[in-house]
């Protein structure tokens, strides 16, 4: 196994860690956007009212994505073990 395959298989797990935590952290990143606008133009400086939302929308979104995201692992989790013989030789 040489250090290019090594490096592209590196460069997957990445890629597939990043389209696996995009849609979870995008959305919790515009809740919480939103929220600050309340609580900036309200004036309301409330500690629960920007994590309770915040909470929400991630589990939300896990359970919306959820199936995608454990197609990509089981899908990616087969190709790993279905070439093992190429990566221990």
């Amino acid at each position: 196994m040489s250090e290019t395959y090594v490096m592209g298989l590196g460069a997957q797990i990445m890629w597939l860690v990043v389209k696996l935590t995009a849609p979870v952290l995008l959305l919790g990143l515009a809740v919480g956007l939103l929220v600050s606008i309340f609580q900036a133009t309200t004036q309301i400086q409330e500690q629960t009212l920007a994590f309770v939302p915040k909470i929400m929308a991630v589990i939300v979104a896990l359970l919306a994505f959820g199936p995608w995201m454990l197609t990509n692992i089981v899908n990616f989790t087969t190709a790993i073990l279905g070439h093992l013989m190429n990566y221990v030789m």
